[in-house]
């Protein structure tokens, strides 16, 4: 088994010969047996282990065996307690996801504290086939269903490769003492009753049929790994971008060239889930966007990080700025200041030899007729001003229309308002007429934009 270890460890590349490693030892089967393998193979390690305080007094125990092994082989042992069941309520997930989240957050911290280069964790080939099944149930696709890697950045599985039959088998030849954790046998969560119950009845179908699952979850990996490659070729050239939009046009998702005997329609979609999903977009929002298209003209859909709108002829993908919601206010005083988005404010007097500045990117207003505090805002529906050099009023809307405001500009735009919520400036493109400067204007107030 040693030199199977080796020869999956050459062939992926896991672990140059100057290479540290963080082994995660939880003091099961898996874990001790790869500490065995490891110490053979005579890799430099130090050892990291989770108390997730799950278990009681189990969990302590697993706790003392692993500092006291460690200890015994002259390993450097690193032992972490977490508040699992807290966590998970704080951040409404379940437990299985939060001590994962734990874990693997804690290994990278020690990590790079240590100046380590890789993370080793125990999964092999079962977890495998376990995590297939998971993942099958939650209607996973290709990326799903292709299952672990043997390295995933810093993260490592040396023993991949194994069945659970084979490392067991290895343990006990070699005289490996290890933790029994008892909640495996128990069909409590999900992948332990596909482990218990569903797996037994696979097996009994015919033989070998794990190592065929095997075989196939490779091929799935190796395709996925394919597909990925063509899939990136084939968004960078639809997908536009912009400076920081991204755009989709109609023209090149929904008339794409559809290989045979491939549906559009079907085609179509897989392209913008491919595209949006990178960006945090789920399944949901997807076909709620694809179903959209050329009929929601302004409906916009969000994901933690970035707002896709729908616009006339193409779909608008850009990032949420973290201020993109706020309303600054802004108090001034005889000095410039700066603001969030860029803006500098001064009071000037209107002299005899004043010049108005007519470039879009400052504003000069009269100072008199503006009520403090100001604010800077984003735009709302039903927003209306009086542009420069017009009589009447106009709806915000309208305005952004007859200037060709793309989705991504509307939704970016910067107003500087009164106190009472007068519209002053549409900041970076035109002022409101009533608060422009005049014959009896005293006093200047200048706005200018520092484009980012």
């Amino acid at each position: 088994m040693l030199e199977q270890f080796q020869a999956y460890i050459n062939r992926y590349h896991l672990i140059a010969e100057d290479e540290k490693v963080i082994l995660a030892l939880s003091g099961g089967i898996d874990s001790m047996v790869l500490m065995d393998l490891l110490l053979k193979a005579k890799v430099e390690f130090v050892a990291a282990h989770c108390n997730f305080h799950l278990r009681g007094e189990e969990s302590n125990g697993d706790d003392w065996f692993v500092r006291k092994f460690a200890e015994k082989r002259g390993i450097q042992c690193f032992v972490k307690h977490f508040e699992t069941e807290k966590y998970a309520t704080n951040h409404g997930i379940s437990i299985e996801m939060a001590a994962r989240d734990l874990r693997y957050g804690w290994f990278e911290q020690l990590r790079q504290e240590l100046g380590y280069d890789k993370i080793a964790v125990a999964h092999h080939a079962d977890d495998q086939a376990e995590t297939f099944f998971i993942n099958l149930l939650r209607g996973a696709g290709l990326n799903g269903l292709k299952g672990m890697k043997p390295h995933n950045g810093v993260i490592i599985r040396p023993l991949l490769w194994a069945s659970r039959e084979q490392i067991r088998k290895y343990a006990v030849e070699n005289h490996i003492v290890w933790r029994e954790d008892h909640t495996n046998v128990e069909s409590v969560y999900l992948r332990n009753r596909i482990r218990n119950q569903l797996l037994p009845v696979f097996d009994e179908l015919q033989p070998e049929a794990r190592q065929g699952l095997y075989k196939s979850l490779g091929h799935l990996s190796a395709e996925n790994e394919l597909y990925r490659a063509l899939l990136k070729e084939k968004l960078a050239q639809i997908v536009e971008r912009d400076g920081e939009i991204q755009r989709l046009p109609y023209s090149k998702i929904i008339k794409a060239e559809v290989p045979e005997p491939v549906e559009g329609p079907t085609y179509s979609f897989q392209l913008l889930f491919e595209w949006l999903r990178q960006y945090g977009f789920n399944t949901d929002q997807c076909h709620f966007i694809f179903d959209a298209i050329g009929t929601g003209v302004g409906n916009q859909y969000c994901s933690t990080t970035h707002r896709l709108v729908i616009g006339r002829d193409e779909l608008q993908l850009f990032e949420i700025k973290e201020d993109s919601n706020d309303e600054i206010q802004i108090e001034i005083g005889e000095e410039k200041i700066l603001s969030p988005v860029h803006l500098c404010f001064s009071k000037l007097e209107k002299t005899p030899d004043f010049v108005i500045d007519k470039s879009p990117i400052i504003a000069q207003l009269d100072f008199d007729k503006l009520k403090f505090p100001l604010t800077l805002r984003r735009w709302r529906h039903g927003d209306r001003f009086h542009p420069f050099g017009m009589k009447g009023s106009k709806l915000l809307s309208d305005f952004f229309v007859d200037q060709k405001f793309s989705e991504y500009q509307k939704q970016n735009v910067w107003l500087l308002v009164s106190a009472d919520d007068d519209i002053l400036w549409v900041v970076g493109y035109r002022i409101d007429d009533h608060f422009k400067i005049g014959n009896d204007t005293k006093t200047v107030f200048e706005c200018r934009w520092n484009r980012p």
